[in-house]
Parts: structure tokens; C-alpha cells; sequence
């Protein structure tokens, strides 16, 4: 009797600290538009793996790839309702969460990647703390790339465009934006569809990064780029301040680490991949064109009318405007 007693005092307190173990463990939801096998869901998946060993099990992640959470809104809802806990998603799609996000989205800001390598030294940090302050806790930005104007018919004057059917992605206002200023009437469509409406002319000019265009399959349609960016495109991965404040305190760091660190190499590589889709299109035919210099000139002024409409109506920070306006500036003497 006494035996069984001594096995229950040791059982006991044994079991207890398994369950208060399985009771503090954590399965971050996060959905992602990136589809299974891309390096994306790779690099995902190793950094919640590592994470989940770091941690001794006490935080993991499942990761819902493909889309299979519905459009960008579904996950922003899901979220809310504490269905899914985060996301990757570009970094426009938050605008309603914290605006200035789309900071690095406005038209025309950056002529080259140089310029964005300068500014985002000076403002990821800012951009992400502002994030935090309003609810979501940001891992780093990783870049989609420069998005050009991709077409059938050759487009180096802002005339060129004015006649063409231009797609422009449902929900972004930027783009529409953007389009009206130059008098072009969109054709919204969900990028699903841009590659059937490039092949049935329902629309002629889309716009997007090389990377993307190889992967969707634009490539095989478009003939041209307008080799001018109109817009640098950019994705974070967040978990939401709530969700991610249920870890201890001692786990938070690790997984701010090492997502960061996932985060970082991803930014890397689409930068090497965006390379080298420019390259592969190129060898494929497709040709660069340069603006002339008076289109150019049409372009920035005609824009700098849209970006001040966007920049008011969209309720971004005159502080931060001025801050990366200020920055460009500096660098460009």
C-alpha cells in the first residue's frame, strides 16, 4: 500500500507539469496566398519548424498555403474572428489596419532599387513599429519587386496607354488611382483571371514585377515593358498582437528571430529572382523599352497630382510622407 502511495506522489506532480506543459503550447494559424513547394511555403515552414524546436513545443505553426483561406479580405475577417491568427500578404493589403504601409506602394516614388535599398534602411523599422502600435506584430518586409507596365502592343508615350484596355487588381486604390490620373478607364479583375483576359483581349496592359509574370504565365502574352517602375511591391508575415502576446515571454524573442531571419533571406532571393526573370524575358523576346524623355517627364508630373490625392484621401502621415520625401531628396544630391 505504501508502494502505490510513493508511485501516485511521484505520478502525479509528473502529470501535472505535462498538462500545464500542453496547456501553455501555442499553433500559430497563418495563411498565405503562396502556393506548396514555392520557396515562400519552404522557408515558412523550416522557420516554424526550428521555432517549434527552439521552443520545445511550446509554439509551432500551420501554415494554410494556396489561398485555401480565401482572398486577402476572408483572411483579414478570419483573423478578426480568431480563426487564423496571421498572414503573408503584401503589404497593401493592411492599408486599412495602418495606412502609411503603402508608403512604399506610391506611384513613381523610387526610380530605381538603389533608392529603395536607401530608404527602407532608414524606414522598415518605423513601418513596422507602427504596425505593432496597431495590432500586428510584423516579422520584416520582403520584396515582390518593381512593378512595370507589361504589354502587347509596344507603350512609350502616356498616349499609347490611353487607347489600351489596362487591368488593374480588384480593391487597390492605388492603381486606380494611378489609372485615372492618366485618363485610362480600368478593367478591375482578380489576378487569377489576368492570364484568360490577356489571351481573349479583354485586357492588353497589366502590370506587375518580372518574377510575377514568369510565375503567372504573363510571359507568355505580353510582348513589351515599359522600362520605367511605377511601383515598388513588397510582403510581410504578421501574427496579430493578441494571438502572439499568448507566448511567454522568453519565447517571444525566439520567434521574432528566427521569422525575422526567414523574412530576410526570402527578401533576398525574390531580389536574385527578379533578376533573373528579367533575363529569362529578355531571352525570350521581350523587349525593354525606355520612355522617351518627354513621356517620362509627363509621367512623374502627372502623377504627383494622383500621389497627393493618395496621400490625403488615403490618411497617410504627412510626417512619414515628408520623412521618405526628405530621404529621396537627400540621397538623389
Amino acid at each position: 500500500m505504501k508502494s502505490i502511495f510513493l508511485k501516485w506522489t511521484l505520478f502525479v506532480p509528473l502529470l501535472f507539469l505535462a498538462v500545464s506543459h500542453n496547456a501553455l503550447a501555442v499553433t500559430f494559424k497563418i495563411a498565405t496566398l503562396s502556393p506548396e513547394g514555392s520557396f515562400w511555403m519552404q522557408k515558412l515552414r523550416e522557420g516554424g519548424d526550428e521555432i517549434a524546436k527552439k521552443t520545445e513545443g511550446r509554439v509551432k505553426f500551420k501554415f494554410y498555403p494556396g489561398g485555401v483561406m480565401g482572398k486577402d479580405r476572408d483572411v483579414l475577417r478570419k483573423i478578426r474572428l480568431n480563426q487564423l491568427h496571421g498572414a503573408a500578404v503584401t503589404g497593401n493589403v493592411l492599408n486599412d489596419t495602418y495606412p502609411d504601409i503603402r508608403l512604399y506602394n506610391l506611384i513613381l516614388k523610387f526610380r530605381d532599387l538603389k533608392e529603395v535599398d536607401f530608404i527602407r534602411q532608414k524606414m522598415d523599422a518605423d513601418l513596422m513599429a507602427g504596425l505593432e502600435k496597431n495590432g500586428l506584430v510584423s516579422f520584416g518586409f520582403s520584396e515582390i519587386g518593381m512593378a512595370y507596365i507589361m504589354s502587347i502592343e509596344p507603350v512609350q508615350e502616356l498616349e499609347h496607354m490611353r487607347s489600351r484596355k489596362a487591368w488593374v487588381p480588384e480593391n487597390n486604390e492605388l492603381a486606380l488611382v494611378a489609372l485615372k490620373a492618366f485618363s485610362i478607364s480600368p478593367i478591375p479583375l482578380p489576378v487569377r483571371d489576368v492570364l484568360m483576359g490577356l489571351q481573349t483581349n479583354m485586357i492588353d496592359i497589366v502590370a506587375g514585377s518580372p518574377m510575377a509574370a514568369l510565375a503567372l504565365q504573363w510571359h507568355t502574352k505580353v510582348k513589351y515593358v515599359t522600362d520605367i517602375p511605377l511601383s515598388y511591391i513588397f510582403a510581410t508575415l504578421f501574427i496579430n498582437q493578441k494571438s502572439f502576446s499568448k507566448i511567454s515571454k522568453e519565447d517571444q524573442p525566439i520567434v521574432r528571430s528566427v521569422m525575422n531571419r526567414i523574412i530576410k533571406e526570402l527578401d533576398k532571393k525574390s531580389r536574385e529572382d527578379n533578376l533573373s526573370a528579367k533575363e529569362a524575358m529578355v531571352k525570350q523576346g521581350i523587349q525593354f523599352l525606355k520612355p522617351t524623355e518627354k513621356a517620362a517627364k509627363e509621367l512623374r508630373k502627372t502623377i504627383v497630382i494622383a500621389n497627393e490625392k493618395l496621400e490625403k484621401d488615403g490618411n497617410l502621415s504627412a510626417e512619414k510622407v515628408g520623412m521618405l520625401n526628405k530621404l529621396l531628396t537627400d540621397y538623389r544630391k
